[in-house]
């Protein structure tokens, strides 16, 4: 069975390596082709790659887990804040951002287009904003490459690090190879791929458990499992559900307050920051095309958000007592699509997570290797590189990103969850404030600027690390407080330094009556 599901997924990969090559060439052509494709993407692409990428191995591993382990509320208030910030997104971000990055210079990073919207000379802002797009993206790989590992090592046997360091090895090559013509075009066929693995392994698990009134009949059987304002409390042993008579155990439903409520919606705030979003954004062909992306990714996002979380609730009802860990419970889409379906044909539905570790990964890799070379190597230290050797420096950067990200993930115990959490506010706290005001409030400064993308970064690990260990009133997610702290710091510094120049102004008003006769 497991070399049938091999084969399957096997001839999977073949054909992303396949797309890989594809491009290979044009990928070598230039720095720009290699980043951004030449701004050559339509908007089916355009839409798949940003919410594929965006989504990765969290949408059928992380988000099932969750709602498998604590039942519908967490996961569900999750998925409304991602779907709100999806739509809010691609509606006021997208096609300013699009006019804005080609306006200013020309730019095909973030840290690039954030650096030329201020017109700075000394690249401060440019290089903070690179070092944090490194160190975030170094961890959210690491989640990549740890849904990898959990995937192989549940299917074949074998231990985790090598299933793990294997999976990585593939997605590096392939990447490197490739560029971001590549990645987009797989990420098309990606975010395909897991759109149909969600919807067939749903369908197929309401069957398999009765239909949907049996489900929720079951479901209500647990406290707080099935409730919006409540959570379910697994009674735990050292971090281990206890079995009793066969059965899991819970204590009495914890309650979901207005506060996680809130919290968790926080979520959607993250989007306003995602590089790997961004740039899909400024990647597309022609502007007037991203009313079209913005349908499509709505449509996609809201599917396959409640694809997900119900599938971890159907999972919990038929197999109750199998994963007994918070980790553990993240393999429930592997196990229902290698129980309810013939070996080859599971093995293509669970393609879908290799699809959506794949799809992340390569634009994780591929910006903060980016952010290395252009920004920081070009940008600072050789202002006076080619193009060639500005190319040949992103792939180097990218297998040294890559060797961080593998060590992040040899801890087979890391919930993936929880490490894309971190970095989801990471981004979103750093580059959210900023990439909104940047681009519809003339009046930030340089100052106001640099002020917002260190407070949104620090307090994220201040937050996080010493503040919501505290609990009560704390203990929220860290995204919310530094995204607002992020934005008062703007505000306060722009408004306490001296009015931008001209040349900026300018600039500014010609994205917005650019943008806006686009819409």
């Amino acid at each position: 069975m497991n070399i049938q599901i091999l084969v399957a997924m096997v001839l999977y990969m073949g054909a992303v390596i396949a797309i890989g090559l594809y491009y290979a060439k044009r990928a070598s052509e230039s720095t720009e082709n290699f980043l951004i494709g030449g701004r050559t993407l339509g908007p089916w692409v355009t839409a798949l790659a940003a919410e594929a990428s965006d989504m990765s191995g969290w949408l059928l591993m992380g988000l099932p887990g969750v709602a498998y382990w604590v039942g519908l509320s967490d996961a569900f208030w999750t998925g409304v804040g991602l779907l709100i910030g999806t739509y809010l997104n691609w509606l006021f971000v997208a096609k300013r951002i699009r006019a804005y990055s080609e306006i200013a210079g020309n730019s095909i990073t973030i840290p690039d287009f954030i650096s030329r919207r201020f017109k700075e000379d000394n690249k401060v802002l440019m290089t903070l904003a690179a070092l944090f797009i490194l160190v975030f993206f170094a961890v959210y790989a690491a989640s990549c490459f740890v849904t990898v590992g959990k995937l192989f090592s549940t299917l074949l046997g074998f231990k985790y690090v090598y299933m793990m360091i294997s999976g990585a090895i593939f997605v590096i090559l392939y990447t490197f190879v490739g560029g971001f013509l590549a990645e987009s075009a797989s990420d098309f066929m990606q975010g395909v791929v897991m759109f149909f693995a969600l919807v067939v392994v749903l369908i197929s698990g309401f069957s398999a458990a009765g239909g949907i009134s049996q489900v929720i009949e079951n479901a209500k059987q647990i406290p707080g499992f099935l409730e919006f304002f409540g959570i379910a409390s697994p009674q735990l042993v050292e971090g281990v559900q206890q079995v009793v008579d066969g059965k899991a155990v819970f204590g009495e439903a914890g309650r979901y307050g207005w506060l996680s409520v809130i919290s968790t919606l926080s979520w959607g705030l993250g989007y306003f920051g995602m590089p790997q979003v961004l740039i899909k954004f400024m990647a597309i062909r022609e502007t007037s095309e991203l009313n079209l992306s913005r349908r499509i990714a709505t449509i996609w996002c809201a599917i396959s958000l409640a694809a997900a979380i119900a599938i971890g609730i159907i999972g919990r009802v038929i197999f109750p007592d199998v994963y007994l860990t918070q980790s553990a419970a993240e393999n429930i889409f592997i196990l229902m699509s290698t129980s309810f379906f013939v070996p080859i044909f599971a093995g293509v539905v669970m393609s879908g997570i290799l699809a959506a570790t794949i799809s992340s990964a390569d634009s994780y890799l591929i910006i903060s290797a980016s952010a290395f070379s252009k920004n920081i190597y070009h940008g600072l230290l050789k202002r006076e590189a080619t193009d060639r050797q500005v190319l040949i420096m992103t792939r180097i950067a990218l297998l040294v990103i890559s060797l961080f990200a593998i060590v992040i993930a040899l801890d087979e115990n890391s919930v993936i969850f929880t490490v894309v959490s971190f970095a989801w506010a990471g981004f979103g706290a750093t580059f959210g404030p900023l990439i909104l005001f940047s681009l519809f409030w003339e009046r930030i400064t340089r100052a106001g600027a640099m002020a917002g993308m260190l407070t949104g970064g620090i307090i994220v690990f201040v937050w996080k690390l010493l503040v919501r260990p505290l609990g009560g009133i704390f203990n929220i997610y860290e995204l919310l407080p530094a995204f607002v702290l992020s934005c008062v710091a703007i505000i306060i510094v722009s408004l306490l330094t001296e009015e931008p120049s001209e040349e900026v102004l300018e600039e500014f008003k010609l994205a917005k009556n650019m943008s806006k006769g686009l819409q």
